[in-house]
């Protein structure tokens, strides 16, 4: 695992709980505990109030960014109440909130935005604080009540998933329509705004940068997390293109791995990586998921899944920059594993809050150092069905269809 730098920035995102940016550490060690949330409190709104009027975003001119679609695609709301988004979030309480910071090659003029993603509009704030490359920056942060009024003192480390699901949306919409990768800050040294996501416009990138095909709009856009249960192991094939995905969008910071409980892709249950030739090899023999079920948060449903894909690391003696880093990129990670899964016809469900969680340990390691991060459930079986904005049931690929590329990070 990588150290993280020694040098921590202060300061905290909107609404977050730690008084100090230097807090963060032991607001993770309370969260990993076995301490359960208390009553549920108000979130709040579920959207920042913008000032302004709020506006459309323009259709886009050519060799422009197209700003309207990548947002709907990614991040706006699919039902008033605003729980139904093409993100995944912790209790579908979505704690990220977006600013936009557009230079030339936009549809909207140079100048900083505020983003609605229930009304799908734009409130101006004032001019860009400083000379902006072309294209739009997506600066992420977050309300922390939203997702502390159910998750109490849990809800720091599923904020920062959200945050890298959030990142993950925004770069699967853009394969969607074919626009250039967006280049992306997960590294963890600000928190404020946590991350940000750069969109260039058409031509600014090279083609390589960003592998086709990726996933369809409708697809994207009616993508949920499947409902539990979550049964059927995933064959070796499938489970491998989740892995690297994972892998590669994980930049190193996290180890990655797969608790599998039926007969595929081995006679019998255990843990399993990914080799670099892209085979998968057994870290471990015996039945994990049971184990899997308590440390998250006692869901027992997680015991009959399928397999349950698992980033550790995290230690112990992380600093705030690793642990935000960490998050960052594991919540961008499985997000992307979703839409691996869901070419593969599996559900997918991700699983966020883990308590006494020590993977590392179980398998050998020095304790403390191999914390569980993030999950997904997988299941085989009937995955849940999927359905476009119509109505009209979306199908999974038939078996057999050839697998090109995922979609990563460059």
């Amino acid at each position: 695992m990588t150290r993280p730098p020694s040098d921590v920035p202060t300061g905290v995102p909107t609404g977050a709980a730690p008084s100090a940016d230097a807090d963060l550490p032991a607001v993770l060690a309370r969260a990993r505990g076995a301490e359960t949330p208390g009553p549920d409190t108000p979130p709040g709104p579920p959207v920042p109030h913008w000032p302004g009027p709020a506006r459309p975003v323009p259709a886009a001119r050519p060799g422009e960014v197209d700003l309207g679609p990548l947002l709907r695609l990614s991040l706006a709301a699919r039902d008033a109440g605003g729980r139904l988004r093409p993100a995944s979030s912790a209790g579908g309480l979505h704690p990220v909130d977006v600013r936009l910071t557009v230079g030339a090659a936009a549809p909207l003029p140079p100048g900083r935005y505020g983003y609605d993603p229930l009304a799908d509009r734009v409130h101006r704030l004032g001019a860009a604080p400083g000379p902006v490359p072309p294209g739009v920056r997506a600066e992420l942060s977050v309300t922390l009540a939203r997702t502390r009024s159910h998750y109490g003192h849990r809800a720091w480390p599923l904020a920062l998933l959200d945050t890298g699901h959030a990142v993950a949306a925004l770069w699967l919409a853009a394969g969607a329509l074919g626009a250039p990768a967006p280049v992306l800050d997960l590294d963890g040294a600000r928190a404020e705004p946590l991350a940000t996501v750069h969109l260039p416009p058409p031509g600014s990138a090279p083609a390589a940068a960003h592998p086709r095909p990726a996933p369809e709009a409708r697809r994207l856009l009616a993508r949920r997390s499947a409902p539990p249960p979550l049964t059927g192991a995933p064959d070796a094939a499938a489970l491998a293109a989740v892995l690297a995905v994972v892998e590669t969008a994980g930049d190193g910071v996290l180890g990655w791995c797969a608790a599998v409980g039926g007969p595929a892709p081995e006679p019998a249950p255990g843990l399993f990586a990914l080799r670099p030739g892209g085979a998968l090899r057994r870290l471990a023999s015996g039945e994990a998921r049971p184990t899997l079920a308590a440390w998250a948060a006692g869901q027992g449903w997680i015991a009959e899944s399928g397999a349950v894909l698992l980033g550790y690391g995290c230690p112990d003696d992380a600093d705030a920059v690793h642990i935000r880093r960490a998050h960052l990129r594991a919540g961008h990670a499985v997000g992307l594993a979703q839409a691996v899964a869901d070419r593969h016809g599996l559900g997918a469900r991700p699983v966020g809050a883990w308590q006494r969680a020590d993977l590392g340990a179980a398998l050998g390691e020095p304790p403390g150092r191999g914390w569980v991060v993030h999950g997904l459930a997988l299941g085989a079986d009937g995955p849940s069905p999927v359905h476009d904005a119509s109505g009209a049931r979306v199908a999974p690929e038939p078996a057999g269809t050839p697998r090109p590329q995922e979609p990563h990070p460059c």
